[in-house]
């Protein structure tokens, strides 16, 4: 598992990557910058720059909120603030170790994501 830290203005938020091949191969993109949008009033979402490998994934995962996750199909990263169904291509990466309300913000911004070591 791998600590990492989203940073949105002056907030820094904690989470912990999922010891999976998924989580793994995200952790290997670090450090990124992301410009994150708001998706259907459940996820705020990002382009990543490369497909990730998804070996022995589920075919669908159900979000709960605070998860990260990728939506296979279209490639992005997607952290939900809302539960939601499962659905097929969604792959958790992990989630925050606590408070993410630095995310609930209704336009597009810059997020910062960073290994924590």
């Amino acid at each position: 598992m791998t600590k990492i830290h989203v940073t949105v203005g002056e907030a820094v938020l904690s989470a912990t990557l999922d010891d999976t091949p998924a989580g793994r191969d995200f952790a290997r993109l670090l450090p990124l910058e992301l410009t994150l949008g708001d998706y259907h009033g459940i996820e705020k979402v990002a382009e990543l720059p490369r497909k990730l490998d998804t070996a022995g994934a589920p075919a669908s995962y159900a979000a709960k909120a605070g998860d990260i996750t990728l939506y296979e199909p279209w490639g992005n990263l997607a952290i939900f603030y809302q539960p939601f169904e499962a659905a097929a291509g969604l792959v958790r990466l992990g989630a925050f170790d606590g408070d993410f309300a630095a995310l609930l913000r209704n336009d597009r911004f810059k997020a910062r994501l960073s290994r924590a070591d």
